[in-house]
């Protein structure tokens, strides 16, 4: 039978264990912890004799203390490093979340990505934050964000259901990037009754004028499914991993196809799809078994 000493023995155990826990995942992971997921693979249709490594960076939900200016350049420094040919940004600078101590004005957290060096460029694209945060882009109900233009200050191409045609050692191969699929939010003062994306798929692969590979970038991996198998890979971020994984699973994920597409490399088919991990937080300050990463992908 259990004392009342040993009950407050394992009590006091529990609530250490459960404060170890809880510092691990607001201080420990989120700030401190930086990984490098790494992959390799030749799609279908990927032109023999390209080889292609592709940086993506995704999910920096700049703010302070969580994701500092400071911080976003050391990540950028660390990117610099991996020998990229070409570096992608995949949406979501602006903060998701009210627990900071201070915003990062885009003004700034541009400038520090603009440190980014790539042979064939740095290119991005926007996220459903960097729209929800931009009252006069929801009133507008599309255009520009001050994303957008914050990274366009600073020398780095936005794509915004636009594809690009690039080349590496005499191989062609495509950039397309599509607008955030959850970029309008519902609302009276909107004047509308549902979330609404301005992704435009089909009109984005229209670009695309010869047999060269595609390497498409979306933000939310949801798309996915309608992705054809022209496409060689896509790259996502948005899920975060769920910020919280437990066993290789996540308790809650912001897609509508649950864990499906939450994280790591998907195989549908003769279809890829990637989704980073992210590098901030947004809602809570909290990541648990799901580190700040920097993706990297070899083709070919």
């Amino acid at each position: 039978m259990i004392t009342r000493r040993g009950f407050l023995q394992t009590l006091g155990s529990g609530f250490a264990s459960f404060a170890a826990l809880g510092s691990y995942a607001f201080a420990i992971e989120p700030l401190a912890r930086l990984n490098i997921a790494r992959y390799r693979l030749t799609p279908p249709g990927w032109t023999p004799g390209l080889k292609l490594r592709v940086v993506a960076l995704a999910d920096l939900h700049a703010c302070e203390p969580w994701m500092s200016t400071k911080r976003i350049a050391s990540i950028c420094a660390q990117a610099n490093d991996l020998g990229g040919d070409v570096t992608v940004l995949l949406g979501d600078y602006a903060s998701g979340m009210n627990l900071v101590t201070r915003y990062v004005h885009s003004s700034e957290w541009s400038k520090a990505l603009a440190t980014l060096r790539a042979p064939l460029g740095v290119h991005a694209i926007m996220g459903n934050h960097d729209w929800w945060e931009d009252r006069t882009a929801q009133k507008n109900g599309g255009g520009e964000t001050f994303g957008h233009r914050a990274l366009a200050n600073v020398g780095i191409a936005v794509h915004s259901n636009a594809a690009i045609r690039l080349e590496k050692d005499g191989f062609g191969f495509w950039l397309a990037g599509l607008e955030d699929q959850l970029a309008l939010l519902p609302g009276k003062k909107w004047g509308r009754r549902s979330m609404t994306g301005l992704d435009d798929l089909d009109g984005t692969l229209a670009q695309v004028s010869d047999t060269a590979p595609v390497i498409l970038l979306a933000h939310e991996p949801d798309i996915f499914p309608e992705v054809p198998a022209r496409v060689s890979l896509t790259l996502s971020g948005h899920t975060h991993g769920g910020q919280v994984r437990f066993a290789g699973l996540a308790p809650a994920v912001p897609s509508r196809f649950g864990d499906r597409y939450a994280y790591g490399h998907i195989v549908e088919g003769d279809r890829n799809l990637i989704v980073s991990g992210g590098l901030g937080c947004s809602i809570a300050p909290i990541r648990f078994g799901v580190p700040p990463e920097i993706v990297v992908v070899d083709l070919g």
